[in-house]
């Protein structure tokens, strides 16, 4: 159920652009990346990740994979090797194990007519063979990266670049997340946030994804 204190004061924005996180909003990835990451931990002869640890599982599903290689591999003098065993990962073998969240196709169909679609990701390179696998890429006019900015989230970095491709005003777009990192950008470059299935400080809160039309 969508929650929002101040849904009609949204409604009367002049929103032009709806941003979306990847992980965790468009996609179910929990298993593909813990996967991934089990296979670096592997390779370099580290325990095994364990699921039921939460703080290391919410630094797999919300940070960019260099912050998470310097988490995982804290004071270890391999972390050059590391990085570049992480990059031979063919993480399209990984697809099948990621689930399109409900209601995503059909919310980004009533939406592209009226506003434009872009993804600000903490993924590197994965995410447009991502997009073109599971056939959104056609969605979204603009991609962006960890791999295109110096500073990934939760610096404002990707979402300010966003703004600046579409030429829009902060409060002319909306950012839909699911952590911390999500909303910890979005406040930092002033673009109102929706919470995607998350408990936190967010304009407003949706559970599904066609909630998100009511508000626009």
């Amino acid at each position: 159920m969508m929650q929002t204190g101040s849904a009609e004061t949204m409604m009367k924005r002049d929103i032009r652009a709806v941003i979306y996180d990847c992980d965790g909003v468009m996609f179910d990835s929990f298993e593909a990346n813990l996967a991934f990451y089990r296979q670096v931990m592997e390779q370099f002869g580290k325990p095994p990740l364990d699921r039921s640890d939460a703080d290391t599982m919410r630094v797999l599903h919300t940070y960019c994979n260099k912050d998470v290689l310097s988490h995982l591999f804290a004071g270890d003098d391999r972390i050059d090797q590391v990085r570049a065993f992480s990059a031979t990962i063919d993480y399209r073998k990984l697809f099948p194990l990621m689930l399109m969240e409900e209601g995503l196709r059909e919310t980004l169909d009533a939406l592209r007519s009226r506003v434009e679609l872009a993804v600000c990701t903490n993924r590197a390179s994965s995410m447009e063979m991502l997009l073109e696998s599971f056939g959104l890429d056609r969605y979204f006019s603009c991609v962006m990266t960890a791999g295109r900015v110096v500073n990934p989230k939760p610096h404002p970095e990707p979402l300010l670049k966003v703004l600046e491709h579409y030429g829009i005003a902060a409060g002319q777009a909306l950012f839909i997340g699911d952590s911390e990192v999500d909303r910890q950008a979005a406040e930092a470059a002033g673009v109102p946030f929706v919470a995607y299935r998350g408990d936190m400080r967010a304009m407003a809160r949706i559970d599904r994804h066609l909630e998100l039309l009511s508000l626009l």
